[in-house]
């Protein structure tokens, strides 16, 4: 397996995402260099899954500014798309239940460029599309650490016989399939053992360490991960209860303010609306 592997460096200052209904996130500022673990860290429906949508080219940002791999957001959005791939995130990534491991392996693969060469190497009956495509399967299941022979029926487990760790990595490896430069996963810490969680952030810290870069949303991170938040701290957030005593006190304005650093899970589904997926 290739271990060298091209990440992206990425940059943001103040950016967050507003829908209809308030913000999905806000004021998020990040410097991260190539191979640099960004853990998203923020209570559910705070915005974790946008702030990784949005990193990838697939949710427009409505304010600050930020670059992936020296892309400029939102300007730039397909680009950016082109050069990062999505992992385990609900709703856009998902794993088909009734589709075996082998079936998810073969469609994204086939999903992929075009081999450089004579037009008949990029049939999928050809030989050296065959090569090609082995190669680059082996090569994702390897570095998500996904070994068929350790599967019930090997690559013809279906995903619903899948342990929740096996699924992550298949997620993983299918995100891993076409080279991107930066990974984002979500929900890593989802319905896992403490000792699978461990196991899920060293996957991932393994792939920083092979220059890509990865941002990953969940608890339980490194402590040499980059901790991102998508909500208030507990200071913050009592800081702003008692401002809005003394506004209240005050007979201040009645027109009640939403509270902008955090958002229902609702209000995030209607950002994703608003903003557009794509």
């Amino acid at each position: 397996m290739n271990t060298t592997r091209q990440g992206a460096a990425v940059h943001a200052g103040g950016i967050g995402v507003e829908g209809p209904r308030g913000w999905a996130f806000r004021a998020v500022d990040i410097t991260a260099e190539p191979g640099t673990l960004i853990a998203v860290q923020g209570s559910s429906g705070s915005g974790r899954t946008c702030l990784l949508l949005a990193l990838t080219g697939r949710m427009r940002i409505t304010e600050g500014e930020a670059t992936v791999a020296g892309l400029a957001l939102p300007k730039r959005m397909g680009s950016v798309r082109s050069r990062t791939a999505l992992a385990h995130v609900p709703g856009v990534a998902d794993l088909e239940p009734a589709l075996t491991v082998g079936e998810h392996l073969k469609e994204r693969a086939l999903l992929g460029p075009r081999i450089q060469g004579s037009p008949l190497a990029s049939l999928p009956w050809g030989k050296r599309h065959k090569e090609a495509t082995r190669a680059r399967v082996d090569a994702a299941l390897a570095a998500a650490r996904l070994d068929p022979e350790t599967l019930p029926k090997g690559l013809r487990t279906t995903v619903r016989d899948l342990e929740r760790i096996e699924a992550l990595r298949l997620s993983v490896a299918l995100g891993l399939m076409h080279g991107p430069q930066l990974l984002a996963v979500d929900d890593v810490d989802l319905k896992l053992a403490d000792a699978e969680r461990t196991e899920a952030w060293q996957l991932l810290r393994d792939l920083t360490r092979e220059g890509l870069t990865v941002v990953a949303a969940g608890d339980g991170a490194p402590e040499d991960a980059l901790i991102v938040r998508t909500a208030r701290t507990a200071a913050e957030a009592a800081e702003a209860a008692e401002a809005a005593e003394a506004a209240e006190a005050a007979e201040a304005d009645p027109t009640p303010v939403q509270d902008d650093a955090h958002t229902t899970e609702e209000e995030a589904a209607d950002a994703f609306a608003e903003a557009g997926r794509a």
